[in-house]
């Protein structure tokens, strides 16, 4: 026995993480780094002890030395204390560092706004409701972006994405298809013009479907274009809240569509992406629709950014029964990947996508830095839904970025800046959510969404939880997300 380490005096307590079970086995998650740790007997029991209250590590040993080997717990405590789930008790705590980016951080994705009109009226619709922060209506800038505008906004992509091989740009309205054109000249412009870069760009786009056709479709196909669709759910979901101007319910006009261009669009995943509100919460019902009925390969749900004033605003035990469907829905998901099966519901794979790369961040998302948009005039805000706001506007395509505005943002929006994150175990995979819903909110972007936290680490806990049993049980499922 090594009786020096034995009688040290040094005080252990927990430090911070979040501890989850699978199949009686527990796992750390640990914050702020995201990193995940299996424990065992050894472990498990220390860990026990100093959720009690700080001990001495000689207290903590004799405690425990009728169940295991004086060696082992001294291996594993010194294990514990380098995976920094328990040291000193007058240790500092870990702060949460002010790490801002580099200067001249590469763009990844560019959201071109190509058309600021919208055929629908979809009365939720954070762009042209009650909510919208633009004034798309009657503002100045053009509806349309034209062509040129849109071959700036290439070049200015191809200028920023420095140093990465692929670059992306996804296609935004509005409804986007109502600049179908400038859509095709641009795809052909930005792929020749990548080739001679020595790039290669993939393309995206978001679409409500009242317009597909069949030329568009073979386009959509020919160029392998990823397509989400904007759509709610069955008839009497989506005609309650998509609409036409005339207040027509829109469902019997996409419905044919959508399935044309399932059936023709093999070359990408076609997904599907949900806006749930107080009016539709049958999250399971729509799920099922849009998979088994519509045909979708993914569906994502999300709530509905607005003011909790407003009559589709979802309440508070809207939002728990929607974290009790979607717990449903991530149970499937499980016993698919448990059994290497495809499941639709993409809200787990995204989640688990970040847990697996131990990702943590210093931002809600990549707002800003590694994604951006463009308003049809060619000016360069945060990102899409931001986009022709001025109050957000970091830059243009044919000026660059504006470093200084671009920097006094990322010192705004970093997790180092929003205190009230700071004592949240889910830190590392929120850092305060979206900004877009934090102005909406609470009138300014940089505010956490603090509405949301505790639906935020339900929903997390449940995700490590269906991580923890794929690493029991399946752990080569896991390697997809390596990519």
């Amino acid at each position: 026995m090594n009786s020096s380490v034995i009688t040290d005096s040094e005080t252990l307590a927990l430090r911070e993480f979040h501890p989850f079970k699978t199949d009686g086995v527990t796992y750390l998650y640990m914050v702020p780094s995201a990193g995940i740790f299996r424990m065992d007997g050894p472990s498990d029991a220390i860990l026990e002890a100093l959720g009690k209250g700080p001990k001495v590590k000689t207290e903590l040993i004799n405690e425990l030395s009728g169940q295991f080997n004086i060696d082992l717990l001294l291996e594993t405590i010194d294990e514990l204390i380098e995976i920094r789930a328990i040291g000193d008790i007058d240790a500092p705590k870990d702060l949460v560092p002010n790490d801002l980016p580099p200067v001249g951080f590469p763009l990844t994705t560019m959201v071109l706004n190509v058309t600021n009109k919208c055929n629908l009226a979809c009365t939720y619709c954070y762009e042209y409701g009650e909510d919208k922060i633009v004034d798309t209506k009657y503002g100045n800038q053009p509806k349309f972006m034209a062509e040129e505008t849109a071959k700036e906004s290439v070049e200015f992509l191809l200028e920023e994405s420095r140093g990465q091989d692929v670059a992306h740009i996804t296609f935004f309205g509005g409804e986007t298809l109502l600049n179908f054109p400038v859509l095709q000249d641009t795809v052909a412009y930005a792929r020749r013009r990548a080739a001679e870069e020595g790039k290669r760009i993939e393309f995206s786009l978001t679409t409500n479907a009242t317009l597909l056709r069949p030329e568009i479709i073979e386009w959509l196909a020919d160029n392998q274009i990823g397509v989400t669709i904007s759509i709610d759910g069955p008839k009497e979901v989506q005609d309650g809240l998509r609409v036409f101007h005339n207040g027509k319910g829109s469902y019997d006009v996409v419905e044919p569509k959508i399935k044309e261009l399932l059936k023709r669009h093999k070359t990408r995943p076609i997904g599907a992406r949900v806006t749930l509100t107080q009016k539709n919460m049958d999250v399971l019902k729509i799920f099922r629709h849009l998979t088994e009925e519509m045909g979708f390969w993914e569906v994502g749900l999300a709530p509905v950014t607005t003011q909790d004033q407003r009559d589709y605003a979802i309440t508070s035990e809207g939002k728990d029964d929607m974290l009790e469907q979607f717990g449903v829905l991530a149970q499937e998901w499980l016993e698919c990947a448990l059994n290497d099966e495809h499941h639709g519901f993409s809200n787990v794979k995204d989640t688990l996508e970040e847990i697996h790369k131990g990702v943590s961040k210093a931002y809600g998302c990549g707002a800003g830095l590694g994604l951006m948009g463009v308003a049809t005039d060619g000016d360069v805000s945060l990102c899409h839904r931001f986009a022709g706001s001025p109050e957000h506007t970091i830059g243009s395509v044919t000026d660059g970025i504006d470093r200084d505005k671009q920097g006094k943002f990322l010192v705004d929006h970093h997790i180092a800046s929003k205190t009230d994150c700071h004592t949240c175990w889910a830190r590392p995979i929120c850092s305060g959510g979206c900004y877009h819903e934090a102005h909406v909110q609470y009138g300014t972007s940089s505010h956490p969404n603090l509405h949301y936290c505790t639906w935020v680490r339900s929903w997390t806990h449940t995700c490590l939880e269906i991580y923890g049993a794929l690493a029991e049980k399946n752990p080569k499922f896991l390697n997809r997300f390596d990519a």
